[in-house]
């Protein structure tokens, strides 16, 4: 008799437990509301993506860190891609063309005087670049938005220096 009811309150026990456990989940999935699908704008991209290459890259360049400035026109080039991807069209544009056309020359500009570590040539295209953009924002009717070479760094856990500086 005290077999039967040391068995029973176990089975008992375990019921209970099943039931506790299978409300726990079912409440769990219940109160998990299903992510939505998050489109950047092409204001997000350009402030997530380019800006900070853009800003890295003046910087590095500034500072002649040539290994440096390569990743990040590297890295540039990258944005600018991803940004025509995620936004094939803004305002009835084709933003890849747009993209495209405006700062291709100039970031072969600054490819080449990478290269060459050639600073004055660094700076021109820099310019160029920056210039290329403004006009980019001009021909998208975004003249509020202008772009300048980086007058201090805002990164400033980073060091934008050659490694061999002093």
């Amino acid at each position: 008799m005290k077999t039967l009811f040391i068995v029973s309150l176990a089975l008992a026990t375990a019921g209970c437990a099943k039931v506790a456990n299978n409300g726990a989940n079912t409440t769990a999935t219940n109160t998990v509301a299903a992510q939505p699908d998050y489109h950047p704008s092409l204001g997000d991209l350009m402030t997530m993506a380019v800006q900070p290459r853009h800003i890295k890259l003046g910087i590095a360049g500034k500072a002649r860190n040539w290994e440096y400035a390569t990743y990040e026109t590297s890295e540039l080039k990258n944005a600018f891609a991803r940004v025509g991807r995620t936004v094939p069209t803004y305002r009835k544009n084709p933003l890849p063309t747009l993209i495209d056309g405006s700062v291709k020359e100039p970031i072969e500009q600054l490819d080449a005087a990478i290269k060459a570590k050639d600073g004055a040539k660094f700076d021109e295209a820099y310019a160029a670049l920056t210039k290329a953009c403004n006009v980019c924002h001009q021909q998208l009717d975004h003249t509020f938005v202008v772009v300048k070479a980086p007058d201090a760094s805002p990164y400033s856990d980073q060091d934008l220096k050659p490694a061999n500086a002093p």
